[in-house]
């Protein structure tokens, strides 16, 4: 039988590496353009996905690596961060209105705006830190100062 353009197995020949990968407990490469590697599992790798209607992806960053922007044509995402700390963020360069949801492993997740923290924090990061921890000038650190935002959600 042809299913969603896969041949569908009989069932009496299905065995259990129709539903294993092995590797995704390893990094991928990042050296390359972007700092990132993406390890896509679906159909195509672990044939017992067809017709279940899921897949997976592991996205490997190095540091400043980037996933590309992008969209799935055929279906919809949750990202789950693992490694603590990964600054993120989205942004919509599009021209009309977008709409994200996202699950947190937390009941409570909390935010922390990295520029509030950095430009606003109290007491303030001396601007001798900030100078050379960003390789800027003074004007810049108190440029930047007087920019941040109130977030009072957190």
């Amino acid at each position: 039988m042809f299913m969603n353009g896969k041949f569908c197995k009989d069932p009496k020949y299905v065995t259990t590496n129709d539903f294993f990968f092995s590797g995704l407990d390893k990094p991928g490469n990042t050296s390359n353009r972007v700092g990132s590697n993406v390890t896509q599992l679906n159909v195509d790798k672990i044939p017992g996905l067809n017709t279940l209607g899921i897949s997976l992806a592991r996205i490997d960053y190095a540091p400043y690596g980037l996933n590309p922007p992008h969209t799935h044509p055929r279906g919809t995402e949750i990202l789950v961060v693992i490694e603590v700390g990964l600054i993120h963020f989205q942004f919509n360069k599009g021209y009309t209105n977008a709409v994200a949801f996202a699950g947190l492993s937390s009941q409570n997740a909390g935010v922390i705006t990295i520029s509030n923290a950095v430009f606003d924090s109290d007491p303030r990061i001396s601007t001798d830190v900030l100078t050379e921890a960003f390789q800027v000038d003074n004007n810049v650190i108190d440029y930047l100062q007087k920019q941040f935002w109130v977030d009072n959600n957190n």
